[in-house]
């Protein structure tokens, strides 16, 4: 096997792959023309590879309003696996909170001073009924005060690697709804997001926390059914089967995620559904109407659908011919095959062989100067990563990533060889180089 030196850390291969019959032909697949979103900003993403889809001014930063309850949600769900705080667990209302939920011309639950609610009422009144008090009641519950809570969502929005946006508060509200009690920022402020931030926000709230959708696919539920205080919550995602718009403009598989308006944000909606093994996460921000937002999100949502599918590109154990083992030093073994440590899927346009150009990183701190790894290796040892990236139009990952990636591992195991084969090793190669230079010098007499 020819040495791979220190390029090997990077195998470029700018090629079309024929890994297991995944690809054929040379044809860049194109989608149909994508429909005409009326909204200002808009973006679908696939919400498995995060892979973008469609955009359209997506760095565009505008108010998500209520949207921003996808931050809330995401982190009283982060306490909840943390074990910080717990479902059943007892929240308080202050005087603050308890006045604003009176406020009816706003999304509320009314709540009441002394009384005590769960954590799990509280956060089916955020995220089926978008009740803003019960979400200024779980930030204060979980950080102490909102203020703090906004800085959480700042410093989660920085950690996921959104650029475009701004907290102020954990409702969406503007902060002069906020009775003079806003947590931060001016008092006309309202939380600021792009397409792309929303988009990255909702990828990273399915992904790590699906059981999200649970609730944001409930239609209609009773809050504090069978007490003085019950009240029927309505979804506002009038997408959902049995709601204002499931069949006007009808989208199979909707189960989230959170409408927003505002005089600022205009109507806007971050949607997901799921058909077959494919999910999509779709944003529109700043439609003209309250129908105008499920209306742009079914023309997108279903276009997602109807011209993409998900395909594996490359399957767990896949090699690539000719570059399919690196060399290893101080082992039983001069080399070890590598392969795809796992299957990688991602959503390429219906009914074509797209492309990808696939490239072999390896692990520098696992190299040494001549790029070989060092014995010994257990199979299944990430050695590196499986990169791939689409050619043709591409409008990238939501994440930002330029491509996708899956471990790159040793297929089997190398022992460190002993002392003896190592000694024995080095004083063949030593007489070997004696030898080449002996034939250098006679060969050079003639």
């Amino acid at each position: 096997m020819k040495n791979l030196g220190l390029k090997a850390m990077t195998v470029a291969m700018a090629m079309v792959l024929l890994l297991a019959g995944t690809f054929g032909g040379g044809n860049t697949a194109e989608a149909a023309e994508a429909p005409d979103i009326k909204a200002e900003a808009s973006i679908l993403i696939d919400a498995s590879s995060g892979k973008i889809l469609y955009q359209n001014n997506p760095e565009l930063t505008l108010s998500p309003a209520s949207m921003t309850k996808m931050m809330s949600e995401y982190l009283v769900l982060e306490a909840i696996s943390k074990g910080e705080v717990s479902w059943d667990e007892k929240v308080t209302v202050s005087d603050t909170i308890q006045k604003l939920s009176q406020n009816r011309s706003l999304s509320n639950v009314p709540l009441r001073v002394g009384e005590q609610y769960t954590v799990k009422e509280l956060y089916e009144a955020m995220a089926i009924y978008s009740a803003n008090a019960a979400t200024m009641a779980l930030a204060e519950h979980i950080a102490g005060t909102e203020t703090k809570f906004v800085e959480m969502m700042n410093a989660k929005g920085k950690e996921m690697g959104m650029k475009e946006y701004k907290f102020v508060n954990s409702s969406g509200l503007n902060n002069r709804d906020l009775l003079g009690n806003h947590p931060a920022g001016d008092a006309d402020e309202e939380n600021m997001m792009s397409a792309r931030s929303t988009g990255l926000l909702a990828y990273h709230l399915l992904k790590d926390y699906p059981e999200v959708l649970e609730t944001t696919s409930t239609p209609v539920k009773e809050f504090r059914e069978g007490t003085d205080d019950q009240i029927t919550m309505k979804n506002w995602n009038w997408l959902l089967p049995s709601l204002i718009y499931s069949n006007k403009y009808k989208v199979e598989g909707i189960d989230g995620l959170k409408t927003g308006s505002t005089d600022l944000a205009g109507f806007a909606f971050t949607g997901t559904a799921k058909q077959g093994d494919m999910r999509l996460i779709s944003v529109v921000m700043k439609t003209d109407s309250y129908e105008a937002r499920f209306e742009e999100t079914s023309k997108l949502l279903n276009y997602g659908f109807d011209q993409f599918e998900q395909k594996t590109i490359v399957s767990k154990g896949d090699k690539v011919d000719g570059e399919s083992s690196v060399n290893v030093v101080k082992g039983k073994e001069k080399e070890v095959g590598v392969a795809a440590g796992e299957s990688f899927n991602t959503v390429t346009v219906k009914n074509t062989e797209e492309p990808f150009e696939l490239s072999y990183e390896y692990d520098k701190s696992l190299l040494n100067e001549d790029g070989e790894l060092t014995a010994p290796i257990k199979e299944g040892d990430q050695v590196g990563t499986v990169v791939l990236k689409a050619t043709g139009e591409d409008f990238g990952y939501i994440t930002g990533d330029k491509g996708s990636s899956v471990p790159l591992v040793a297929t089997e195991s190398v022992e460190k060889a002993g002392w003896f084969t190592l000694t024995m090793r080095a004083i063949g190669g030593f007489f070997s180089g004696v030898w080449t230079s002996v034939a250098d010098a006679v060969t050079g007499l003639f």
